[in-house]
């Protein structure tokens, strides 16, 4: 079992993926990365990232960071649980350059409804960050989910009027 994960250890993680790129590509980091990165949260328990493109020599490096840090790194971000949003590039938040790799937060937006359509505890406290932070408005995120919405049907998983009246309540200000 790995343990948590500081913004120290997330900072060398970046470094040590800059170092280890043998070209340029972008990584992402979503979820506790963000959080923590952010200072909402002190610790995450894992570091979730989307490499788009893929910078060539980053696979090769990831287990034995994985284990030199001890860090949980996971391959997840939004698009795996709900739909992609248009425009989620635009909207992801450059963190640094490494080396010839960019690293930026996932667009705050698609976090937000992730973390909406799955509402644990934690992550109703990380929408509200993310709004209180102005990282994502309210209206925005009613926007997106409705531009989203003929395509839930692609997830399952996602129960699409549960998801909606979630999203309308973060839209209209109680939650």
């Amino acid at each position: 079992m790995c343990a948590e994960v500081d913004i120290a250890k997330i900072r060398k993680l970046m470094e040590a993926l800059g170092k280890a790129s043998h070209g340029p590509g972008r990584i992402y980091l979503t979820g506790g990365s963000s959080a923590v990165l952010l200072n909402w949260r002190k610790m995450t328990v894992d570091v979730d990232l989307k490499l788009d493109p893929e910078p060539a020599g980053i696979f090769d490096a990831l287990a034995g960071l994985k284990d030199e840090l001890d860090i949980n790194i996971e391959l997840a971000a939004p698009d795996q649980f709900i739909p992609t949003l248009p425009g989620w590039r635009d909207r992801s938040l450059h963190i640094a350059t490494c080396g010839e790799l960019d690293l930026y937060h996932y667009d705050f937006c698609s976090q937000a409804l992730a973390k909406t359509e799955r509402f644990h505890a934690r992550d109703k406290v990380d929408v509200a960050a993310m709004i209180e932070r102005g990282l994502v408005r309210r209206d925005q995120l009613l926007k997106l989910f409705e531009e989203i919405s003929s395509q839930l049907k692609r997830f399952p998983a996602v129960e699409p009027h549960i998801f909606g009246e979630r999203v309308r309540a973060i839209a209209a200000g109680a939650t």
